[in-house]
């Protein structure tokens, strides 16, 4: 169990954590939430032994293995499949011991261990974890310093999965994901074997893989039983008894506080008097809580409508090179009021279209045609570095607004989210979420026929997501959302499109099917996609046949390779439990060491087999593809 137990934590002179408790049992998944910069990160810090507390203490079983995300990529020569194995420390170590042991009690040892931790199925778990997070085959036997920084924190995300820790601290791990991967995360998280503590604003994800909430709240730690619907019900119920409570403690205070004031001076009731003194004196205040309230979102409506369609795309071919188009022969139509969520994997085209939508990428071929004085406002997380580091909100809006008045401005600033000083914040000192708000903003201040929202939640609370939700739902015009959050898509979009194999599909289910689909076919990817540092989506010529057939002989013959090293390693092994069951007198000497000894042999022979196996399927499709 971990307990944690009237601990304190201070930052800087800023009290985070004042005197909370809570008992997390084995076996737990619990969604951690609270506002952002209420201190989650801070109670992982301390869970990890890695920052003090000022009061309380926190105990975790003396064996428990604590795993959580790297703070830096990984990036190296390893194959991405080496990377996730070597996450796994103890089987690594046995590993390499094993290539040097020739004490026959230390093999069997090392055998029956490899065998009680299922190590020779490791790489068929490792290779579905990467699949599960959007890696193909392919993409598996690559090096890891091929890939751009966040699809290498994918990597990390997968290899802390991979080591299954008894207690796994995951810290908005969606942020490096799309929705799709989010999906099977959602799923893996749900059937976790062990303890796991993730801090998210995700709320299917906490109505899906979680059966605990641990609420950070003004200091306190709340610890709930459920999923983070149940809570917010109860949460909401507590709060309107708070309230009554309050409202009815204030009357009796009043009614107590005027018989005093009335006869404490009359010798026939001063007695009574003091009674009630006392009473006042004894009677706990009850607070009804202060909400902490959610600054809204509002995107200006546009001056003037336009008839449809705002955008019209003919037979269009687009991408970077024109030798491989990342999306080919695209025909749609967006109106004046549609909401749009695009859906498909990362590096299948998504920002490639929005980009084309936005007027920022012109077609190879095709024709695109947009109403006239048509205003589109582009929202892309990557944007936020272009703010100004050392300006203020004002001062980006004073940009804007050259010849206005002081007042205007001011005026302007706070309806963005930035009233009063929070307006000459320098933007080096937001926070993530602030950043992002102040960013959409400036993007839609003149009032856009259409606004196009590129992965908007990453840096956005719970509370904050649903006003984002509010203000998207109340702005008049069209809509075209990326995103990972499925409360966001759910609550907005009224239509889904697939980007993938080069096409743009609508598509006719909703998320509930959609995730099925997913989670069915991401243990069966095979294709390869170009996922390397280039921001820009570029397509890998998978048209051309003979680059594609090349392209699928790659892995194969890497598949075959890793097999035959696996065959000659686990032959190696057999050979020297052969040797050291072959001892004179072993059975009568040492039985236990025998038994040891019988039953890793059972488990390599196990392993040779399977080894062999994928050996032959491997070079049965190797050949295949050579046909």
């Amino acid at each position: 169990m971990l307990s944690i137990t009237d601990i304190s934590i201070r930052i800087a002179g800023r009290l985070l954590i004042d005197h909370g408790s809570a008992q997390i049992a084995p076996g737990a998944r619990v969604g951690f939430i609270g506002r952002n910069g209420a201190g989650k990160s801070t109670l992982f810090h301390a869970i990890r032994g890695e920052l003090p507390t000022e009061t309380g203490s926190i105990s975790l079983p003396p064996r428990w293995r604590i795993g959580s995300l790297a703070q830096e990529a990984p990036n190296g020569p390893e194959s991405l499949l080496e990377v996730v194995l070597k996450a796994d420390l103890e089987r690594d170590a046995l590993l390499i011991e094993a290539e040097t042991a020739h004490d026959p009690h230390r093999i069997a040892e090392i055998q029956t261990r490899l065998v009680d931790i299922d190590a020779h199925s490791a790489p068929s778990r490792a290779a579905a974890i990467l699949s599960g997070l959007g890696f193909s085959t392919a993409d598996q036997v690559r090096s890891c310093s091929e890939f751009s920084g966040g699809w290498r924190m994918r990597v990390a995300l997968a290899a802390t999965l991979f080591s299954a820790p008894d207690l796994l601290l995951l810290d908005e791990p969606t942020n490096y994901l799309d929705l799709e991967g989010t999906l099977w995360l959602e799923d893996h998280l749900a059937n976790y074997p062990r303890t796991v503590i993730v801090i998210s604003h995700d709320r299917d994800l906490l109505d899906t893989s979680v059966n605990e909430i641990l609420h950070l709240d003004r200091g306190k730690l709340v610890h709930y039983r459920g999923t983070y619907s149940g809570y917010e019900e109860f949460r909401a119920n507590k709060e309107a008894l708070d309230a009554k409570n309050a409202k009815r403690q204030e009357a009796q205070r009043k009614h107590l506080q005027s018989f005093v004031d009335r006869f404490k001076a009359t010798a026939s009731k001063a007695r009574q008097a003091q009674s009630r003194v006392k009473m006042l004196e004894r009677m706990k205040p009850v607070s009804a809580l202060v909400t902490q309230d959610v600054k809204e979102f509002h995107f200006p409506a546009p001056e003037k409508m336009l008839s449809p369609p705002i955008i019209a795309v003919d037979d269009v071919t687009v991408g970077y090179d024109k030798k491989h188009p990342v999306l080919k022969h695209v025909t749609l139509r967006i109106d004046t009021e549609d909401r749009i969520a695009l859906l498909g994997s990362n590096g299948n085209g998504k920002t490639t279209l929005v980009k084309l939508l936005a007027n920022k990428l012109a077609p190879f071929s095709g024709s695109v045609t947009r109403a006239d004085k048509l205003a589109i406002a582009y929202f892309a997380q990557h944007q936020l570095d272009e703010l100004n580091e050392d300006g203020s909100p004002y001062d980006h809006v004073r940009k804007l607004m050259p010849d206005a008045t002081e007042t205007k401005i001011r005026g302007r600033t706070g309806a963005i989210g930035f009233s009063g000083k929070a307006g000459d914040t320098i933007v080096k000192s937001l926070s993530g979420g602030e950043k992002a708000r102040l960013l959409l903003g400036l993007a839609t201040f003149f009032g856009p026929n259409m606004i196009i929202l590129d992965e908007p939640t990453n840096h956005l609370d719970i509370d904050s997501r649903a006003a984002l939700a509010e203000a998207i739902n109340d702005y008049p015009g069209a809509v075209i959302m990326v995103s990972h959050d499925r409360y966001l898509i759910e609550a907005c979009a009224d239509q889904l499109w697939i980007v993938a194999d080069h096409k743009v599909t609508p598509y006719d289910g909703d998320l509930d099917d959609y995730r099925r689909m997913v989670l069915s076919s991401r243990g069966m990817r095979s294709s390869s996609r170009d996922r390397g540092g280039n921001a820009q989506e570029r397509g890998n010529g998978r048209d051309k046949p003979a680059r594609a057939k090349s392209e699928k002989k790659v892995p194969l013959k890497q598949k075959i390779s890793d097999a035959e090293a696996e065959i000659e390693r686990i032959t190696g092994i057999i050979s020297k439990i052969d040797t050291a069951l072959a001892l004179p007198d072993l059975f009568k000497r040492d039985p236990k060491q025998a038994a040891q000894l019988s039953k890793a042999r059972a488990g390599a022979e196990s392993a040779l087999q399977r080894a062999e196996e994928q050996w032959l399927a491997a070079s049965s499709s190797y050949d295949e593809a050579n046909g």
